[in-house]
């Protein structure tokens, strides 16, 4: 892999029950953007990618075999 990913871990889906599923780990979409007003940029259950603030989640720090097979997965 030639970029570290980062990836985050549902921990409230409040009003967003369609589109996050609590304790499912979501891939990050880099936004520098969005990042500066504490959003975070996925792709949700629709498939397409939205920003959702960052109190639903709890960013992860994966070991790297870790993040191979969420890759691969």
């Amino acid at each position: 892999m030639s970029a570290h990913k980062k990836y985050v871990i549902c921990i409230n889906n409040k009003n967003y029950e369609a589109s996050l599923i609590l304790r499912k780990i979501y891939e990050v979409v880099p936004d520098q953007r969005a990042e500066k007003d504490d959003f975070v940029r996925i792709i949700d259950e629709s498939g397409e990618d939205y920003l959702y603030h960052t109190s639903h989640f709890v960013f992860l720090e994966l070991p790297l075999e870790v993040e191979q097979a969420l890759v691969t997965a």
